[in-house]
Protein backbone atom coordinates (compact mmCIF):
# COMPACT_ATOMS: atom_id res chain seq x y z
CA UNK A 1 0.00 0.00 0.00
CA UNK A 2 1.62 3.27 -1.09
CA UNK A 3 2.70 5.51 1.54
CA UNK A 4 0.19 8.82 2.73
CA UNK A 5 1.96 11.98 1.76
CA UNK A 6 0.96 15.20 3.78
CA UNK A 7 0.99 17.85 1.59
CA UNK A 8 3.49 20.93 2.60
CA UNK A 9 1.89 23.81 4.19
CA UNK A 10 1.08 26.47 2.18
CA UNK A 11 3.62 29.64 2.37
CA UNK A 12 2.45 32.50 4.39
CA UNK A 13 1.37 35.63 2.81
CA UNK A 14 4.28 38.30 2.54
CA UNK A 15 3.34 40.97 4.48
CA UNK A 16 2.93 44.03 2.60
CA UNK A 17 6.37 46.29 2.14
CA UNK A 18 6.82 49.31 4.52
CA UNK A 19 8.31 52.39 3.15
CA UNK A 20 11.18 54.63 5.34
CA UNK A 21 9.27 58.34 5.57
CA UNK A 22 10.64 61.59 6.23
CA UNK A 23 9.30 65.19 7.40
CA UNK A 24 8.63 65.77 3.59
CA UNK A 25 6.25 63.51 3.34
CA UNK A 26 3.95 64.64 6.02
CA UNK A 27 4.18 68.22 4.49
CA UNK A 28 3.06 66.27 1.18
CA UNK A 29 -0.16 64.18 2.94
CA UNK A 30 -1.25 67.41 4.11
CA UNK A 31 -1.18 69.23 0.93
CA UNK A 32 -2.61 66.45 -0.85
CA UNK A 33 -5.49 66.19 2.10
CA UNK A 34 -6.06 69.69 1.94
CA UNK A 35 -6.40 69.14 -2.07
CA UNK A 36 -8.83 66.61 -1.23
CA UNK A 37 -10.48 68.77 0.68
CA UNK A 38 -11.23 71.42 -1.53
CA UNK A 39 -12.56 69.04 -4.19
CA UNK A 40 -14.62 67.07 -2.27
CA UNK A 41 -18.50 68.26 -1.85
CA UNK A 42 -19.09 70.64 0.50
CA UNK A 43 -22.18 68.15 2.16
CA UNK A 44 -19.04 66.26 3.22
CA UNK A 45 -18.71 68.38 5.91
CA UNK A 46 -22.36 67.49 7.27
CA UNK A 47 -20.67 63.96 7.69
CA UNK A 48 -17.77 65.30 9.88
CA UNK A 49 -20.26 67.09 12.26
CA UNK A 50 -21.25 64.06 13.88
CA UNK A 51 -18.38 63.28 15.75
CA UNK A 52 -18.02 66.68 17.25
CA UNK A 53 -21.71 65.80 17.95
CA UNK A 54 -21.02 62.74 19.45
CA UNK A 55 -18.19 64.06 21.84
CA UNK A 56 -20.56 66.84 23.17
CA UNK A 57 -23.48 63.95 24.07
CA UNK A 58 -20.94 62.11 26.09
CA UNK A 59 -20.04 64.60 27.82
CA UNK A 60 -23.71 65.83 28.45
CA UNK A 61 -24.34 62.60 29.81
CA UNK A 62 -21.52 62.18 31.58
CA UNK A 63 -22.25 65.22 33.88
CA UNK A 64 -26.02 64.49 34.25
CA UNK A 65 -25.02 61.02 35.37
CA UNK A 66 -22.62 62.62 38.34
CA UNK A 67 -19.52 61.51 36.37
CA UNK A 68 -17.56 65.04 35.80
CA UNK A 69 -14.27 63.71 36.69
CA UNK A 70 -14.95 61.99 33.10
CA UNK A 71 -15.80 64.40 31.06
CA UNK A 72 -12.43 65.75 30.29
CA UNK A 73 -11.24 62.14 29.64
CA UNK A 74 -14.58 61.77 27.44
CA UNK A 75 -13.61 64.67 24.95
CA UNK A 76 -9.63 64.16 24.68
CA UNK A 77 -10.59 60.41 24.59
CA UNK A 78 -12.37 61.01 21.49
CA UNK A 79 -9.26 61.17 19.44
CA UNK A 80 -8.85 57.86 20.21
CA UNK A 81 -11.42 57.29 17.80
CA UNK A 82 -10.76 59.25 15.25
CA UNK A 83 -9.39 56.51 12.68
CA UNK A 84 -12.97 54.70 13.26
CA UNK A 85 -14.36 58.29 12.63
CA UNK A 86 -12.07 58.40 9.17
CA UNK A 87 -12.87 55.26 7.62
CA UNK A 88 -15.43 57.31 5.17
CA UNK A 89 -12.97 59.36 4.43
CA UNK A 90 -10.37 57.04 3.34
CA UNK A 91 -12.48 55.72 1.05
CA UNK A 92 -13.44 59.00 -0.43
CA UNK A 93 -9.94 59.41 -0.80
CA UNK A 94 -9.24 56.19 -2.60
CA UNK A 95 -11.97 56.93 -5.16
CA UNK A 96 -10.71 60.20 -6.22
CA UNK A 97 -7.32 58.90 -6.60
CA UNK A 98 -8.72 56.14 -8.72
CA UNK A 99 -10.93 58.56 -10.68
CA UNK A 100 -14.21 57.41 -9.41
CA UNK A 101 -16.99 59.34 -7.85
CA UNK A 102 -16.06 60.38 -4.57
CA UNK A 103 -19.30 62.48 -3.46
CA UNK A 104 -21.02 61.67 -0.23
CA UNK A 105 -22.99 58.89 -1.52
CA UNK A 106 -19.99 56.72 -1.30
CA UNK A 107 -18.73 57.62 1.87
CA UNK A 108 -20.25 54.46 3.36
CA UNK A 109 -19.04 52.25 0.54
CA UNK A 110 -16.06 50.92 3.12
CA UNK A 111 -18.89 48.64 3.79
CA UNK A 112 -18.82 46.86 0.69
CA UNK A 113 -14.99 46.26 0.36
CA UNK A 114 -13.78 42.59 0.47
CA UNK A 115 -11.98 43.64 4.18
CA UNK A 116 -15.33 45.12 5.44
CA UNK A 117 -15.18 42.36 8.38
CA UNK A 118 -11.76 43.12 9.23
CA UNK A 119 -12.33 47.17 9.28
CA UNK A 120 -15.25 46.51 11.90
CA UNK A 121 -12.57 44.15 13.75
CA UNK A 122 -10.45 46.97 14.08
CA UNK A 123 -12.75 49.75 14.45
CA UNK A 124 -13.79 47.64 17.29
CA UNK A 125 -10.57 47.00 18.95
CA UNK A 126 -10.08 50.75 18.88
CA UNK A 127 -13.57 51.79 21.03
CA UNK A 128 -12.35 49.22 23.39
CA UNK A 129 -9.04 51.25 23.62
CA UNK A 130 -11.53 54.19 24.52
CA UNK A 131 -13.21 52.58 27.06
CA UNK A 132 -9.75 51.11 28.70
CA UNK A 133 -8.82 54.66 28.46
CA UNK A 134 -11.81 55.82 30.65
CA UNK A 135 -11.24 52.75 33.10
CA UNK A 136 -7.72 53.81 33.39
CA UNK A 137 -8.46 57.56 33.83
CA UNK A 138 -11.36 56.87 36.80
CA UNK A 139 -8.75 54.96 38.08
CA UNK A 140 -6.06 57.38 38.37
CA UNK A 141 -8.87 59.95 39.48
CA UNK A 142 -9.73 57.45 42.76
CA UNK A 143 -5.97 56.91 43.51
CA UNK A 144 -5.05 61.09 43.37
CA UNK A 145 -8.00 62.27 45.18
CA UNK A 146 -9.35 59.17 46.92
CA UNK A 147 -12.68 59.29 46.54
CA UNK A 148 -14.56 59.29 43.81
CA UNK A 149 -17.31 62.61 44.08
CA UNK A 150 -19.46 64.69 42.31
CA UNK A 151 -18.77 68.16 42.97
CA UNK A 152 -19.98 70.95 41.40
CA UNK A 153 -18.29 72.77 38.14
CA UNK A 154 -16.57 75.21 39.70
CA UNK A 155 -15.28 72.71 42.92
CA UNK A 156 -13.98 70.94 40.41
CA UNK A 157 -12.17 73.33 39.06
CA UNK A 158 -10.98 74.80 42.12
CA UNK A 159 -9.55 71.20 42.63
CA UNK A 160 -7.89 70.93 39.29
CA UNK A 161 -5.85 74.05 39.57
CA UNK A 162 -5.30 74.97 42.78
CA UNK A 163 -4.72 71.86 44.28
CA UNK A 164 -1.55 69.98 44.67
CA UNK A 165 -3.95 67.04 44.16
CA UNK A 166 -5.25 68.50 41.07
CA UNK A 167 -2.14 69.20 39.30
CA UNK A 168 -0.39 65.41 40.03
CA UNK A 169 -3.75 64.11 38.60
CA UNK A 170 -3.11 66.38 35.44
CA UNK A 171 0.25 65.30 35.00
CA UNK A 172 -0.48 61.68 35.86
CA UNK A 173 -3.76 62.00 32.94
CA UNK A 174 -1.61 63.17 30.84
CA UNK A 175 0.90 60.50 30.85
CA UNK A 176 -1.52 57.96 30.26
CA UNK A 177 -2.97 59.64 27.69
CA UNK A 178 -0.10 59.97 25.79
CA UNK A 179 0.44 56.29 26.15
CA UNK A 180 -2.85 55.14 25.15
CA UNK A 181 -2.53 58.11 21.64
CA UNK A 182 0.65 56.02 20.96
CA UNK A 183 -0.93 52.89 21.26
CA UNK A 184 -4.13 53.95 19.05
CA UNK A 185 -1.76 55.96 16.68
CA UNK A 186 0.61 53.07 16.27
CA UNK A 187 -2.29 50.10 15.81
CA UNK A 188 -3.70 52.82 13.39
CA UNK A 189 -1.98 54.36 11.04
CA UNK A 190 -1.76 51.98 7.94
CA UNK A 191 -4.33 49.43 9.03
CA UNK A 192 -7.75 50.37 8.44
CA UNK A 193 -6.41 52.53 5.24
CA UNK A 194 -4.71 49.40 3.92
CA UNK A 195 -8.12 47.18 5.00
CA UNK A 196 -9.98 50.10 2.73
CA UNK A 197 -7.42 49.54 0.41
CA UNK A 198 -6.91 45.51 -0.37
CA UNK A 199 -8.08 42.35 0.55
CA UNK A 200 -6.58 41.81 3.77
CA UNK A 201 -6.94 40.03 7.23
CA UNK A 202 -7.28 42.35 10.20
CA UNK A 203 -4.18 40.59 11.60
CA UNK A 204 -2.10 41.69 8.86
CA UNK A 205 -3.10 45.14 8.62
CA UNK A 206 -2.52 45.32 12.82
CA UNK A 207 0.96 43.56 12.38
CA UNK A 208 1.88 45.98 9.44
CA UNK A 209 1.01 48.90 10.86
CA UNK A 210 3.16 48.06 14.23
CA UNK A 211 6.05 47.63 11.99
CA UNK A 212 5.23 51.00 9.96
CA UNK A 213 5.75 52.50 13.34
CA UNK A 214 8.49 50.48 14.56
CA UNK A 215 9.87 51.65 11.10
CA UNK A 216 9.16 55.52 11.20
CA UNK A 217 9.02 55.88 14.86
CA UNK A 218 9.97 59.89 15.10
CA UNK A 219 8.43 60.88 12.00
CA UNK A 220 4.27 58.79 12.92
CA UNK A 221 4.71 60.88 16.61
CA UNK A 222 5.77 63.88 14.68
CA UNK A 223 2.53 63.01 12.85
CA UNK A 224 0.55 62.34 16.01
CA UNK A 225 1.34 65.41 17.35
CA UNK A 226 0.58 67.27 14.41
CA UNK A 227 -3.06 65.69 14.70
CA UNK A 228 -3.61 66.38 17.94
CA UNK A 229 -2.44 70.18 17.49
CA UNK A 230 -5.49 70.31 14.61
CA UNK A 231 -7.63 68.47 16.34
CA UNK A 232 -7.22 71.17 19.50
CA UNK A 233 -7.32 74.10 17.12
CA UNK A 234 -11.03 72.54 15.68
CA UNK A 235 -12.27 71.68 18.66
CA UNK A 236 -11.72 75.32 20.42
CA UNK A 237 -14.35 77.53 18.95
CA UNK A 238 -17.40 74.39 20.22
CA UNK A 239 -15.70 71.99 18.25
CA UNK A 240 -17.64 73.57 14.61
CA UNK A 241 -13.86 73.43 13.23
CA UNK A 242 -13.65 69.85 13.19
CA UNK A 243 -16.11 69.61 10.25
CA UNK A 244 -13.12 71.21 8.47
CA UNK A 245 -10.26 69.45 10.04
CA UNK A 246 -11.49 66.20 10.55
CA UNK A 247 -11.82 65.22 6.41
CA UNK A 248 -8.82 67.04 5.98
CA UNK A 249 -6.60 64.65 8.50
CA UNK A 250 -8.72 61.72 7.18
CA UNK A 251 -7.72 62.52 3.42
CA UNK A 252 -3.58 63.28 4.38
CA UNK A 253 -3.60 59.77 6.25
CA UNK A 254 -4.73 57.99 3.50
CA UNK A 255 -1.99 59.84 1.28
CA UNK A 256 0.64 59.07 3.97
CA UNK A 257 -0.58 55.37 4.06
CA UNK A 258 0.34 55.79 -0.26
CA UNK A 259 3.88 56.67 0.94
CA UNK A 260 4.51 53.94 3.81
CA UNK A 261 3.37 51.24 2.06
CA UNK A 262 4.15 49.60 -1.18
CA UNK A 263 0.67 49.33 -2.12
CA UNK A 264 2.10 46.76 -5.18
CA UNK A 265 2.73 44.42 -2.05
CA UNK A 266 -0.98 44.66 -0.70
CA UNK A 267 -3.41 42.19 -2.14
CA UNK A 268 -6.50 44.05 -3.65
CA UNK A 269 -8.95 42.96 -6.24
CA UNK A 270 -9.77 46.21 -7.53
CA UNK A 271 -8.28 49.37 -7.04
Amino acid sequence: MPATRTAPPAPAAARPTVRTIGADDLRWALQQGFNDLLAMRGDIYFAALFYPLLAIIAAALALNAGLLPLVFPILAGMALLGPVSAIGFYELARRREAGLESGFAHFWDFARRPAADAILAVAALLVAIFFLWLGAAALAYLAVVDEWQAPSIGAFLHLLVDTRAGWTLIIVGNLVGALFAVLVLAASIVSLPMLVDGEVDARSALATSFAAFRANPRVLIGWGTIIAAMLLIGALPLFIGLAAILPWLGYATWHLYTRIIDRETVPAKDR
